[in-house]
């Protein structure tokens, strides 16, 4: 009997450091697989933040936008602005689809460079869609949260014909915050 429960205790305290070292490879393989998988699945995890990091790129110069005799598609908007990241997809759905017909101009408000843009249409609130007819009037003001087939309608309508400016319509939107980087102070020198 003592050799038994010897033998038994023996064949347990053996099986402690394969256990041991079978949970830490599983353990190891399972956190290899996620850091795996994020990598491989970067672009469908971060879509809506690389759309929006994308679009300053993929923007017609606002200039040329207003002189082409083309109707623009204007966004403000910002990396930050989580609004915005959601609208991405379907901003850029719309970019594809029509950039053939109308200019798709992209603004971040964090860019001190638009500062005029953003005064000029009064952008306090974000992400904000101005839609332009082929002649360069302001026809649609979307701001926040929208639709996509109430803007899809809009962008259909600029095709057609050109038409007097419709109004503001307000959805769920960010409040532009302060850049406090570009900040200008006495002792700035700028």
């Amino acid at each position: 009997m003592f050799l038994v429960i010897n033998a038994l205790i023996v064949q347990s305290e053996s099986r402690e450091p394969i256990l041991k070292k079978n949970s830490k490879t599983i353990l190891i393989l399972f956190i290899a697989i996620v850091i795996i998988s994020l990598l491989l699945f970067r672009n469908l995890f971060f879509k809506s933040t690389y759309l929006l990091k994308s679009f300053g790129e993929l923007s017609v110069d606002p200039e040329i936008a207003f002189t082409n005799k083309k109707p623009t598609f204007l966004e403000f908007y910002a990396e930050w602005c989580e609004v915005c990241k959601e609208m991405a997809p379907k901003v850029s759905a719309f970019k594809d689809e029509y950039e053939k017909d109308i200019n798709f101009v992209f603004l971040n408000v964090d860019n001190q460079k638009w500062g005029n843009y953003i005064s000029k249409f009064s952008v306090n609130g974000i992400p904000q869609i101005n839609l332009f007819d082929k002649k360069g009037n302001l026809v649609y003001t979307f701001i926040g949260k929208q639709d996509e087939i109430k803007i899809r309608e809009s962008i259909k309508n600029l095709e057609k014909k050109d038409k007097p400016y419709d109004g503001i319509i307000n959805g769920k939107f960010s409040i532009i915050q302060e850049n406090k980087n570009n900040a200008l102070s006495p002792r700035s020198h700028g």
